[in-house]
């Protein structure tokens, strides 16, 4: 009796932490959307309130960009600018008040930006953390590499 008991809470403990992670996994999924949404739209007000304000990116252009001013700059001034933005976040890891999410993403970037009109099969690695100052989940750091096409 004791012992079906014990299971029983253990798999009930189990489902409840399934059901937060997948909670957790559908908010910062669509965070992850909004984020792509925003960068393809240049919608600056949007992206301020999706990354910290200490956010930092290896962006594809081979440059670590450190603060979330100096890549809203890159927006504005048409660097980073694209006619289709397409992100598939394919794994999702769970950590403290930190969620790591790494998929690809297909991109053309628009004209004046590097490789314009050519499309572009890049990997990324978005790192979300909670904000302690506003409860919010923001973009903390993110990786985004080109992948070389095969000859």
């Amino acid at each position: 009796m004791k012992l079906s008991f014990i299971i029983y809470l253990f798999a009930s403990f189990q489902m409840l932490a399934q059901n937060e992670d997948l909670k957790l996994k559908e908010e910062i999924k669509r965070l992850d959307y909004a984020h792509a949404r925003a960068i393809f739209e240049g919608n600056a007000v949007a992206l301020d309130s999706l990354m910290n304000d200490d956010v930092t990116v290896n962006h594809p252009t081979n440059r670590i960009v450190k603060e979330k001013k100096e890549l809203l700059a890159l927006i504005r001034k048409g660097v980073i600018k694209y006619t289709t933005f397409e992100r598939t976040p394919e794994k999702f890891l769970f950590y403290k008040d930190m969620v790591v999410i790494m998929g690809s993403e297909i991109v053309t970037p628009a004209k004046g930006a590097p490789n314009a009109g050519k499309k572009l099969q890049r990997r990324y690695t978005n790192i979300w953390m909670k904000n302690n100052n506003n409860n919010k989940w923001q973009l903390y750091i993110r990786h985004a590499n080109n992948i070389c096409p095969n000859k």
